[in-house]
């Protein structure tokens, strides 16, 4: 690691892990919106929202950091896009969980819990990664099983447009559900710019 000669400000460690935990509580609503019979999913969306409140609230607190650090533990435009980027993943799991509510989806169709799942995997991954950037130790396999889990996401959101479009949903169905599938797609797309951001920046430090 490159040897620094002047302190830095150490605090936005600890609200990254904070923002990744927080992502792991999203992750958690979504697991348990699959089982959920359609009279609780209001209530699920309802949590999902405070959790998201609560991310927002956590990104808030980096930048506010951010904007008043004389000295930061890495570039200033890497810590807004890891923040921003973090931010980004509970938006979109607490809009498929919204929409599901809003549409009033009775039956997901199959390979959505698959998404879930991979979802669920790469927060697990990132809350893991977070505290590791103090040291920028044991890193790599984080960002590379993470790109990886991206592309699994992606092989799943093909086949489920491929299930969506097989003619057996009216196409008012086919907008709705393709459009919760999306969104899911663009949280694993977020989590892939986290690990991204955090390959950048472990690179720099290196």
């Amino acid at each position: 690691m490159r040897f620094r000669l002047t302190p830095r400000e150490t605090s936005f460690y600890d609200m990254f892990a904070a923002s990744a935990d927080n992502i792991v509580t999203g992750s958690k609503l979504l697991m348990e919106l699959l089982g959920a019979d359609v009279s609780a999913r209001a209530e699920i969306a309802e949590r999902m929202r405070a959790a998201e409140h609560a991310g927002d609230d956590a990104t808030h607190a980096i930048f506010h950091q951010l904007n008043s650090s004389f000295i930061t533990p890495f570039d200033r435009e890497d810590i807004y896009s890891l923040a921003s980027s973090l931010d980004d993943i509970m938006d979109f799991m607490e809009e498929a969980v919204d929409l599901v509510v809003l549409y009033n989806i009775e039956e997901l169709p199959k390979g959505v819990e698959q998404q879930i799942e991979v979802l669920a995997r790469a927060a697990e991954l990132t809350a893991e990664a977070m505290p590791n950037l103090r040291t920028m130790d044991n890193l790599t396999e984080y960002w590379i099983e993470v790109n990886r889990l991206e592309n699994q996401a992606d092989q799943i959101h093909r086949k489920l447009l491929a299930h969506l479009f097989n003619g057996k949903y009216d196409a008012i169905e086919v907008l709705k559900l393709k459009q919760v599938v999306d969104v899911l797609e663009e949280a694993a797309d977020a989590f892939e710019h986290v690990a991204n951001t955090v390959e950048t920046i472990a690179v720099k430090e290196s």
